[in-house]
Parts: C-alpha cells; structure tokens; sequence
C-alpha cells in the first residue's frame, strides 16, 4: 500500500469533462478534509455553471457514437473497470478512508462491492434483450426494441463515495448512455479516481463526465432544467430528493432515487440471539452506523430484552474508536461536525424524554468528528431518533409485546427502504415479511445489499432499483414497432 501522502497526491484534482482534467472556471477550489483530524487533505476544482454546461454538451456530444458501440466493448470496458479496481483496492480504499474517515477495512469491503457492479453490469450488457410478437388479429407483427435512455445526470452522496457512484455509473454504461456525475462536496475524491481508472480501461472521451463543486443545486438545477439530458438518478435525502423531481418534471426526466431511510429491525421471542446480536450490529454499524440501511429503530419483544440489550451493550461498549487508518480501529469518525452535532442532538433528546442511556451517549474527545458508540434503552416512540435517520453509531432499543404492535410500529414512519427481522418461526417470516412496508427485508440478517438483488424502497425512501436483472432497466428506453406484413 502506498504512504497517504502519495495516495493524495496521485488522485486528480481537476474536473474530467469530454476526456480532459480540467480547472474550474476562474481557477477556484474548495478543501478536501480528512474527518478524523478536521485537517484539509487536499484543494480540488469547484465547478460553477458553466462548468457544469460544458460537462453536459460533452455528455450530449457523445451519446450517438457511445449507444452505437457494440455491448460487448462497453462490458468488456466495465470488466477491466473491476479488474484496476480489484488489483489497486489497498490504494483505493485508503483514499477513501482519508476522506471520508471509515476504517480501512470497510473501506476495503466497499471497494470490492463497487468493484462487484462493474463485472455484474459487463454482463448484463450483453443481455438487453427486446421482443418479437404475432399481432393478436394476425395481421401484423410487433417488435420491442430496448434503447439507451441518453444522457444522464448522476447526484451520489458522502457515506459510499466508490459503491453509489459504480452502481448508477456501471448500468449506464452498460445500457449505453454517457454521464454528468457530481460526488458529494465532502467525498469527492474516490470519484475523481474512478474516473481516471475508466479511462485507463478504455471508457471513451465524454462518456463519463465528473464535476466537482461546492453548489450542487448552482451547477445541476441547470443541467436538469436544460432538456438535453434525460434520466436524472440520485442517490441522498428524502428533502433534496423532493426538490429535484420537482426540477425534473420540467422535462418530464426519467428519475431513479435513493432516498432517505428508517430501518426498523425486530427481534421476536424465538429468535436466535447470537444471530440477532450479530446482525443488529452489522446492520446498526456498518459504516459507522453511517447508512440509508442502519438500523435506525430496534424493536425487542420484551421477553428477551434484557439478554438481548445485555448482549448488544457489551459489543457496541467494546468498539474501538479511532481514526480509520490506524490498525485495530472498528469505528471512525462522521463525516463532519454538522452530523456529529445532529447525532448529539438527537441522543439528547431521546435522554430528555426518558431513554437510558447503557453505555456511550455523548460525542468523544480529541480533535476530528467522533461520537461514541451508544445505545439506549426504553426509547419512547416519541423521541426524535424513531422518526429522524440517525446516521450515527447509536442503537436506539424499544420493547414490544406482540407480533401486530411491531410491525405498526415498524410502519410508522414515511421511509420505507428497509426492514429486519430475526425469528424462527417460517410461517411468522413471511407473514411479517408480507406486512413489513419496505423495498427491502433482511430476514435473520443484517446486511441486505448485493449488486445481484435489487436495492431500492417504498413510500418516500424512493422511486426505482438499483442493482439486479432490473438494473439496467433504469437506463433503457422501450421502442414498439408495428410491422405490416401483408
């Protein structure tokens, strides 16, 4: 692995449009920093507009030549994609963590899940298939046609800078469709790498497209209002997310988004504890608990709480906080003191309002952003943290007493993206299964993502799937052609 000064200093910095690394307009940056130290890593471009305008008429540029490739060259482009990934992950992984403060070792898992949507979409882009069709009267025939959708506009957030990028990044160019990506202000430079890899792989000039900027609705509100794109994905808040379907619906854009989430997980009488203990903790912690999938809201039959409650503090209490690059660390820290302070408001207002608190509870000491891993018992239904995401190491946990009021209170909330469950009962996982309100369960498991299944959710925690068969569906258009054959 090479040193962190010689990862930073050999990530772009400029931004990529139509195949060039280019300063912003004016020359002006903004400040990469590393979480964990509050210091700044790096100055990268800070796209304005025009910027913005000139990435787009590169994307519209090369959208004719790039949907007529042959979908065997845009795989075989994505195939390499997974191999630089997968050969310089030790690189990679400590970039990410620099900038977005996640232990090395997770970083390392998000890589490889990145790198997993490259090689799953090489091979579907040799799987578009269309249709062919006797007329019912018999007098003619149908043809069905699967084209790429055109240029296309990709928003991704801070908490996976790899994983949310490659997972719109490699349908689209499987389908054929060129790109505007802009990363979050916070995490822009595993996206800049990205693209200086796919480029190394064979992506063509213009087809992959990467601002970087400090005023995201300043450079895209533009872009999605222009009329030359056409599908507008998104990957953050349910409250940016509003606002830009609202932006799309004045060229009627095809939208995908990944929105805001507040995963329940239900723990019934039967269950396993061991298995209940451990998933609890992958699907609170991963990533620091920094996750549209956390679990958000731990609902325990009041039976098995004490062991359970038991169990989960002495496992959260043992974390070793710290900063990602040091060896044996398992949390690190939120990605700025914006969040940190938010994770602190909420655990506040859950203690204010009766939660005991069994271990953690309040923000670490030392320089960077760090909370302390926590978690609370007897949370009302009334605090904050059952209705807001938390995005933060803290396990809120509430009694339940019967199947029927877990699952209503499970459902209480507008999210709707995930839902866990440990039980052995076969007839009660299903049946729950059924009732629980979310795109995605994970049934005596805690992690449900996989660049093979579908990931998307319910209600407003978004519209379309990511992932999966249905993928690459986000980025086709369907053509109908009547044939006359008399």
């Amino acid at each position: 692995m090479s040193s962190e000064r010689e990862v930073v200093e050999g990530c772009p910095t400029e931004l990529f449009i139509g195949g060039k690394w280019v300063a912003a307009e004016g020359g002006k940056t903004l400040a990469v920093e590393d979480p964990a130290t509050g210091t700044t890593l790096c100055d990268v471009a800070d796209a304005s507009p025009a910027d913005g305008k000139a990435a787009l008429d590169a994307a519209v540029a090369a959208q004719a030549e790039w949907a007529a490739t042959p979908p065997r060259e845009r795989g075989e482009i994505l195939r390499r994609t997974y191999e630089l990934m997968t050969e310089r992950a030790d690189d990679l992984a400590l970039l990410m963590t620099l900038e977005m403060g996640k232990p090395v070792a997770e970083s390392k898992g998000e890589i490889a899940y990145a790198a997993e949507f490259f090689r799953w979409f090489a091979e579907e882009a040799v799987r578009i298939e269309g249709g062919y069709q006797v007329a019912p009267n018999g007098s003619g025939r149908f043809l069905l046609m699967r084209q790429p959708v055109g240029p296309c506009l990709l928003i991704t957030p801070w908490n996976f800078p790899a994983a949310m990028g490659a997972r719109k990044i490699g349908p689209a160019v499987a389908a054929g469709c060129t790109m505007v990506i802009k990363p979050a202000a916070q995490t822009p430079l595993s996206m800049l790498k990205l693209a200086e890899l796919m480029t190394e792989a064979g992506l063509p000039a213009g087809v992959l497209n990467v601002v970087t900027t400090h005023d995201a609705g300043g450079v895209m509100e533009p872009l999605i209002r222009d009329g030359r794109a056409r599908k507008l994905s998104f990957t953050g808040s349910t409250p940016v997310g509003r606002k830009l379907i609202e932006q799309a619906a004045d060229q009627v854009l095809r939208t995908s988004m990944e929105l805001g989430g507040n995963a329940p997980l239900l723990v019934f009488e039967d269950a396993d504890l061991d298995k209940a203990v451990n998933g609890a903790m992958l699907a609170k912690m991963r990533n620091g608990g920094e996750a549209c999938t956390s679990a958000n809201r731990i609902y325990v039959h009041s039976s098995v709480m004490d062991e359970f409650s038991s169990r989960l503090t002495e496992r959260m209490a043992a974390l070793n906080v710290g900063r990602g690059t040091e060896e044996g660390v398992e949390v690190g820290p939120l990605i700025d003191g914006k969040q940190r302070d938010k994770v602190a408001d909420l655990v506040a207002d859950a203690i204010a309002q009766g939660a005991r608190t069994l271990t953690g509870g309040s923000v670490a000491e030392g320089n960077g952003y760090f909370f302390q891993p926590t978690v609370l018992a007897d949370v009302p239904v009334s605090a904050r943290l059952q209705k807001e995401e938390i995005f933060g190491p803290v396990a809120p946990l509430t009694a339940f007493e019967t199947e029927d009021e877990a699952v209503r209170m499970a459902n209480d909330t507008e999210f709707g993206l995930v839902s866990y469950l440990f039980t052995k009962d076969l007839s009660r996982a299903l049946r729950v299964s059924e009732r629980l309100e979310a795109g995605m369960i994970g049934l005596n498991q805690g992690i449900v993502s996989n660049p093979a299944a579908p990931f998307g959710g319910v209600k407003q925690s978004g519209l379309g799937r990511e992932g999966g068969t249905v993928g690459i569906d986000e980025y086709l258009d369907l053509k109908y052609v009547a044939v006359n054959v008399d």
